[in-house]
């Protein structure tokens, strides 16, 4: 994601992780039991009363706590566990988009839970910045959208559509020429996924810090979010919830008074307000986790907290951060030991 007002996020999978989804090695009975990754660490699901969204427990957090505990870093485990144990987005890569969908939302039905997507492959993503790429173009996009369709099927997925997409053609980091095509490749999106038995789609909607909603709220209708469940703010970022909360607000009452997804994931301390403004958004420190993921929120319009951003995955090579989306475990304990 770009510059001062997104931040970098994971545009790919791991191999390794989607390989053992396809094997169908994870399970789970429904009741928030516990489930060994990988490296035979117990990794717990949330109460599905408050928090029906998955617990993947091949992710690298749930990793970490197996390599700390293996070292006799109990404490660090102990920290780390705070990550695992709470469901987050799983971004769809762009080489087997059916399988990935297929792998994830079956586990998650496995263990009576929602698997929530990240649909981050639009043509010209991220002006070419940390997180550039994307379909080769609009019918490359429509194939791998109709590949994540076909993976989903009937199993309940929460799908986040296209962190940056429309504020990027506001802001003209999009070039004109493209934002037809973009808007007409969202719209399709949302009507494909949208017409899944129990998938809900939200489309991404920037956040306090970036995105005017008068200036918004035109772009958003041309692509389809009066069409869609709702709407995503703060992916990846900071802002507190109580910011995302009243710019959510502000922005539901000009599309129709749609519901709203929060990003919580980092969001405990609120944005970083020092150094390079320009750099501000990008492994900011003094970080800590937000609001755990739950549909029990602070109001109506506001379906649920989630963590869409996987915590403790970088957001660019900046401040001694890894590229966008590999896992930095210094930066995770740091989330972690500023939410105690």
């Amino acid at each position: 994601m770009y510059g001062s007002r997104g931040a970098g996020v994971r545009a790919s999978v791991a191999v390794a992780g989607a390989a053992l989804l396809l094997a169908g090695c994870f399970g789970g009975d429904g009741d928030g039991g516990d489930e060994g990754d990988r490296s035979g660490t117990d990794i717990t699901q949330q109460p599905s009363d408050t928090d029906p969204f998955w617990v993947n427990p091949e992710g690298n957090a749930a990793a970490q706590v197996a390599a700390y505990e293996k070292a006799g870093k109990d404490e660090d485990a102990q920290l780390i566990r705070k990550i695992a144990e709470q469901p987050t987005g799983e971004w769809i890569g762009p080489e087997n988009p059916e399988q990935e969908a297929k792998g994830y939302t079956e586990a998650a039905a496995k263990a009576d839970r929602d698997a929530i997507l990240v649909l981050y492959n639009i043509p010209h993503r991220d002006c070419g910045q940390y997180s550039g790429g994307g379909a080769a173009d609009g019918d490359a996009y429509r194939a791998w959208i109709d590949g994540v369709a076909k993976g989903i099927g009937d199993r309940p997925a929460t799908v986040i559509l296209e962190p940056d997409a429309v504020l990027h053609v506001v802001d003209g980091c999009t070039p004109g020429e493209f934002h037809e095509e973009r808007f007409d490749l969202l719209k399709g999106a949302i009507e494909k996924l949208g017409a899944l038995k129990n998938t809900k789609v939200y489309l991404d909607a920037g956040n306090a810090g970036w995105g005017d909603p008068d200036k918004i709220f035109d772009p958003l209708k041309w692509a389809g979010v009066e069409q869609a469940d709702g709407f995503a703010v703060n992916v990846s970022n900071f802002y507190t919830t109580e910011d995302s909360i009243g710019y959510g607000k502000q922005l539901s009452s000009k599309v129709g008074n749609q519901p709203f997804v929060i990003d919580t994931s980092r969001n405990g301390n609120g944005p970083w307000t020092e150094g390079d403004k320009d750099e501000q958004w990008c492994n900011p420190p003094g970080r800590a986790l937000g609001e755990a993921p739950t549909t029990k929120t602070a109001d109506p319009l506001v379906d649920a907290y989630l963590w869409v951003k996987r915590p403790g995955e970088s957001d660019g090579e900046c401040k001694g951060g890894p590229k966008a989306g590999e896992w930095w475990p210094e930066y995770a304990l740091g989330l972690a030991k500023a939410s105690e």
